[in-house]
C-alpha cells in the first residue's frame, strides 16, 4: 500500500481526499502546515506528497524545494485554477505534476499513479499470498508457475491488486477496463471474467481466498 502526505490547509477538501484515496487503496495522513508537513515528513516514509501551494504558515513551494533536497520523494501540487505562474514555478523547483483546483479525484488518482510509475515509487513486482505479479514482464506466477491470463483477465487483476484492501464496487471496475483489447464489457461479461480469472488463480474458486466477493458492494483483494 501507498503512503501518500497530503499537505492541504482546508479541511473539506483534506476529509474528503482521505475518504477516496483510502477507498482507492491509499494510505494518507494529512498536514494543514508547513511546520507539520516537515514534522511529519522527518517521523514518516512517504510514497508521494499532495501539496497545496498557499498554507497558513508559509508557501507550499518551501515545503517542495525541502522535500528535494532531503528526501526522494514524488511531489504532485494542488494549483488554483489558471495559475500559470505557480505551476512554472512548481515545476522549475523540482515538482513532478501538478492539478488544477478544482479537480476531479478519480483523474487526480490517475495522476497519482502515472507519478509513482514514472518516478520508479511504483513497484515492478507485486505480492498477493502465492501470487506474483510482474507488471514489467506482464508475468503471472503462482508458487513459481507460470498463470497464463488474457489482456483483459490481465488487467482486471492489476486494479484489484492496485487496490488491495479497498472495497472496489462491480461499476468501478467495469470504468477501468471497458476498452482493454477493445472489448465492450458489461456487467455479465464482468462476471465471466471474475469467475475466469478465479478458476485460474484460486486453488477453490468456489472459496476463494484471493479475489473475495464483499455481497452487495463488489470485490477485493487483502492488502
Amino acid at each position: 500500500m501507498y503512503h501518500i502526505l497530503l499537505v492541504e490547509d482546508d479541511r473539506s477538501i483534506v476529509n474528503h481526499l482521505m475518504e477516496f484515496l483510502d477507498s482507492q487503496g491509499f494510505s494518507v495522513d494529512a498536514a494543514m502546515t508547513q511546520a507539520e508537513a516537515m514534522q511529519k515528513l522527518e517521523s514518516t516514509q512517504y510514497d508521494l506528497l499532495l501539496l497545496d501551494i498557499s498554507l497558513p504558515d508559509g508557501s507550499g513551494f518551501s515545503v517542495c524545494s525541502a522535500v528535494k533536497s532531503q528526501y526522494d520523494i514524488p511531489v504532485i501540487f494542488l494549483t488554483a485554477s489558471g495559475d500559470e505562474f505557480s505551476v512554472v514555478a512548481g515545476l522549475e523547483l523540482g515538482a513532478d505534476d501538478y492539478i488544477s483546483k478544482p479537480f476531479r479525484p478519480r483523474e487526480l488518482v490517475s495522476r497519482i499513479r502515472t507519478v509513482l510509475r514514472r518516478t520508479g515509487k511504483s513497484k515492478s513486482v507485486l505480492e498477493v499470498g502465492p501470487l506474483k505479479v510482474d507488471t514489467v514482464k506482464a508475468l503471472v506466477t503462482k508458487g513459481g508457475r507460470e498463470i497464463f491470463l488474457s489482456a483483459l483477465e490481465y488487467r482486471l487483476l492489476l486494479v484489484l491488486i492496485n487496490h488491495r484492501g479497498a472495497v472496489i464496487s462491480r461499476q468501478q471496475l467495469l470504468c477501468e477496463i471497458w476498452d482493454v483489447a477493445g472489448d465492450f464489457v458489461n456487467d455479465n461479461t464482468l462476471t465471466v471474467y471474475v469467475k475466469r480469472l478465479r478458476d485460474k488463480l484460486e486453488d477453490d474458486p468456489q472459496n476463494p481466498e484471493i479475489i473475495k466477493t464483499v455481497r452487495g458492494l463488489g470485490y477485493k483483494i487483502d492488502g
